[in-house]
């Protein structure tokens, strides 16, 4: 009788470890989702013109197809990469968290060059947006570019989640790796989901409502959808700016150059007095300020230096 009570008492103690370890992963998940935030605001508003212009039937076949090589990207390939360099090379977060930002920075700068610098709107740009050619080809090409773009979002969010993660145990960032990537996905392609059929909604309800109402509400949300992609990508610029910025910021101070984080967390408190809204508003204009700053400093490397470089093709 008294071995099956230490035993049964060995199990509550082992069931005790294993609730503390269940909030310690929900807490670093909760944790990691927040400090990803505005990269995830970035992926809802890039995604959606990938499939724009195509059937509506074929909108969410895409996605999810997307919504696959996205779950294949941060759990095949990037979360065991992440835990070997978590356990062999931790030094190399800092500075993969700092290219990670200097893309951001980049990718937002280039979206504002784009609306106030003059261009051609019927160019075809590096993804083809413009070349129409066969449908099914098309459609191929659109989902593998938007998988790409997935792969370098998803990996700066599995850097992201595994520089906030407390725990040593690499089960414990194994599992918040693998909760953050998957509840960050479905997340995201939910959202784009309901983004891409909310005009067709909007039509639905305008031909089979039976209230002038509902037919109003279905011409107001035909009608206010391009407005509300606008507003998103410009929300998804701001946040790629503020975050890249930060993000360069924090990861320089981890690897030794605090003075670019103190004078900006003087700064704040000099403008906020206390206020910790306004002292975290002043941090994150100032980090977009910087990131914008940075994102002007790649813009012509990337496209007059590296992207010519990959375009090459080898003479035979």
């Amino acid at each position: 009788m008294s071995g099956l009570l230490a035993l049964l008492d060995d199990v509550a103690a082992i069931a005790k470890v294993a609730a503390a370890s269940v909030d310690d992963i929900a807490a670093q998940s909760v944790k990691a989702g927040s400090k990803a935030a505005g990269i995830v605001i970035d992926d809802a508003a890039v995604t959606p013109k990938y499939v724009t212009g195509f059937q509506p039937a074929r909108e969410l076949p895409m996605i999810w197809r997307i919504a696959r090589g996205s779950v294949v990207n941060k759990l095949v390939f990037l979360l065991p990469v992440a835990l070997l360099m978590q356990q062999f090379a931790p030094w190399l977060v800092p500075p993969l968290l700092i290219l990670g930002g200097c893309y951001l920075c980049f990718e937002g700068a280039e979206k504002i060059l784009h609306v106030l610098l003059p261009h051609d709107a019927h160019s075809g740009g590096p993804d083809g947006s413009h070349d129409v050619g066969d449908p099914n080809h098309l459609e191929e090409q659109k989902v593998k570019g938007a998988i790409k773009t997935d792969f370098i979002l998803s990996a700066e969010i599995m850097t992201i989640t595994l520089s906030t993660i407390d725990s040593d145990a690499l089960w414990v960032q194994a599992a918040t790796l693998a909760i953050v990537g998957l509840v960050i996905t479905v997340l995201v392609y939910g959202v784009v989901a309901i983004i891409v059929k909310m005009d067709d909604i909007g039509l639905w309800l305008t031909k089979v409502g039976k209230l002038q109402a509902t037919r109003s509400l279905g011409r107001g949300i035909v009608a206010f959808m391009p407005w509300f992609l606008k507003i998103l990508a410009t929300v998804g610029t701001a946040a790629m700016l503020w975050v890249g910025g930060s993000i360069i910021v924090h990861s320089a101070a981890q690897m030794g150059w605090h003075w670019p984080e103190e004078a900006i967390h003087t700064l704040a408190h000099a403008v906020s007095h206390g206020e910790a809204l306004l002292d975290w508003l002043t941090k994150a204009v100032v980090d977009g300020i910087l990131g914008f700053g940075v994102g002007l400093l790649l813009v012509p490397l990337a496209t007059k230096v590296i992207a010519p470089l990959f375009a090459a093709k080898p003479h035979p």
